[in-house]
Order: structure tokens, then C-alpha cells, then sequence
């Protein structure tokens, strides 16, 4: 019975981490797109697989940096800090992308998927290399 309540000893701080990191997902999204001269989400929407790729590779690159964060963190406070930390990470990402693709977002408006390839990768790449950086 011990190992049982050891094994389930971990389910608070689990709740806790995964609730905030839904917070954080979203909290995400919702930054993102404002920060993007373009309505992602709407060009989805409209069947834009560039906007798509471009997105969902933030998306993800935001979210292995968050899930470093979560395993490395060692209390709620500091697990903010770094998922607010992995936040500017991705929009420094899409920066970077636009300062060596001047016309990035003209082409993912256009649907050109290679654009959206670029930034995505660039975004899950991005998202590693902090995921990478968060240890102790």
C-alpha cells in the first residue's frame, strides 16, 4: 500500500504543473498572435498551410521549453518565470526569422508552406536549444 501512496504522492504538484502549463499554452497562443502582423489563427482557419506550420511549430517549440521547465523548476514561482522566459524565446524565434526573411510574412499571408516550414522549424528549434539551456 506504501508504494501506492508514494506513487500517488506526486498527483498535486502534477495537477498544479499541467494546469499551468495549460494556462501557459494558452496564454501563449493568445500573445503570439497578437505579436504577429497577421491573424494566424484565422489563416488556419482558411486552410493556410503556411500559417498552420508557422503556428503549430511555435506552438510546439514553446511547448518542449515549457515541459523543461515543469521537470526542471523548483517551485510554481520559478516555473512561471521560465515558461514566461520560453514565451519571449519563441517571439525572439519569429524575429530572427523575419530579420533574414524580410517578406516571411507576406509569404505564410500568401500561403507559401515553405515559409511556414522555415518558422515553424526555426520555432521547434528555438524551442529545444531553451529547453536544452533550462538546467541546474
Amino acid at each position: 500500500m506504501s508504494e501506492l501512496q508514494e506513487s500517488i504522492s506526486g498527483l498535486g504538484p502534477f495537477v498544479m504543473y499541467f494546469g499551468l502549463s495549460l494556462v501557459a499554452l494558452v496564454t501563449f497562443k493568445k500573445v503570439y498572435t497578437m505579436i504577429t502582423p497577421y491573424d494566424d489563427w484565422q489563416l488556419v482557419k482558411d486552410q493556410n498551410m503556411a500559417a498552420a506550420a508557422a503556428l503549430f511549430g511555435a506552438i510546439i517549440g514553446f511547448s518542449i521549453a515549457l515541459s523543461s521547465a515543469a521537470s526542471q523548476s523548483v517551485s510554481f514561482l520559478d516555473f512561471a518565470i521560465w515558461a514566461v522566459v520560453a514565451l519571449i524565446a519563441q517571439l525572439i524565434a519569429f524575429s530572427l526569422v523575419r530579420l533574414f526573411m524580410p517578406k516571411i510574412v507576406q509569404r505564410i499571408k500568401a500561403g507559401e508552406l515553405p515559409a511556414g516550414i522555415v518558422l515553424g522549424g526555426v520555432s521547434i528549434a528555438i524551442g529545444l536549444l531553451n529547453a536544452g539551456s533550462m538546467s541546474y
